[in-house]
């Protein structure tokens, strides 16, 4: 259940809510927006009627949520959301971003298009799927120190830099070297530890559904995120399996889902899908048209 405080509601009006909450066997997580709490009641809030919770003083509405996200959920929070990094708005009513992806950590070779974009997205700790690609293993060390120069590099650029995280170890040494936003994609987005760990940080970062995961599965990852604390968080889609011969296709119906049932910013990273049959500006207008607020390119 969802509770919405009225506007500026005094803070022994919320507490009286909370202690409301906790009487009856639930635990209660905060939202401070500015001018609304939200307050969500976590357990089965069957134990009680919402016309118990909006009779309380200064109690605006209680909502009963069906789906298992209730904290990002719309009905939580009808507004939506703007995550701000490095003074860059993604979501709410700001103009869609664009992050350009870089992938290593070179800084001298890099497109015109990349000095126009206003963030860069880096993959420090890729590893090659395929055993016959050649590969030069580095020590961690190695990568740490390239890390930190590279972002050096980029924040001197005025660029936020976002780092792809691929193991709960890199997360520390994306932090160590000031990585302003952590990339979470592929399998990751069901390690329950690496979600809890973003969870206590208060780094913003993207969690990226993988081919195979429905709106469902990347939904209740970003709320596992946020009911750990970390408020900063953007839902990412980076493709789904395509019927028509390409490896992957923008998947505009998960983007346009994602909108409709959660306010966080919902990011498109079109990096890596096909072009061969749509360029890149169509595939672009095709995923801000579905909703998307950012785009990696």
């Amino acid at each position: 259940m969802i509770i919405v405080m009225q506007p500026h509601a005094s803070e022994a009006a919320v507490q009286n809510v909370v202690q409301f909450i906790r009487a009856q066997g639930l635990t209660e997580h905060l939202s401070r927006g500015t001018e609304h709490i939200i307050i969500g009641a976590v357990g089965d809030e069957r134990v009680f009627d919402p016309a118990q919770i909006e009779a309380l003083p200064e109690v605006e509405r209680a909502i009963r949520i069906m789906q298992d996200w209730r904290i990002i959920s719309r009905e939580a929070w009808a507004d939506d959301t703007q995550i701000k990094i490095r003074g860059i708005p993604f979501g709410g009513t700001s103009a869609p971003q664009t992050i350009a992806y870089i992938g290593s950590l070179k800084t001298s070779e890099t497109q015109a298009s990349v000095h126009q974009a206003p963030a860069v997205l880096l993959d420090p700790f890729y590893l090659p799927a395929n055993p016959y690609a050649p590969f030069s293993p580095q020590s961690e060390t190695d990568i740490a120190r390239q890390l930190q120069h590279s972002i050096a590099h980029w924040h001197g650029a005025q660029k936020a830099v976002a780092i792809r995280i691929r193991d709960s170890a890199h997360i520390q040494a994306a932090l160590n070297a000031e990585a302003d936003l952590l990339y979470l994609g592929g399998e990751l987005i069901n390690n329950r530890y690496i979600l809890h760990e973003l969870g206590s940080l208060n780094t913003p970062a993207i969690v990226c559904k993988d081919i195979h995961h429905t709106v469902r599965d990347w939904l209740i990852a970003a709320e596992q995120i946020v009911l750990r604390g970390n408020q900063h968080i953007l839902l990412g889609e980076a493709g789904t399996l395509s019927l028509h011969g390409a490896p992957i296709r923008l998947d505009v119906e998960a983007i346009a889902q994602a909108k409709q049932q959660s306010h966080l910013p919902v990011l498109a990273n079109i990096s890596t899908l096909a072009h061969r049959l749509m360029p890149l500006a169509t595939l672009r207008q095709l995923a801000i048209a579905a909703g998307a607020d950012a785009l990696i390119e």
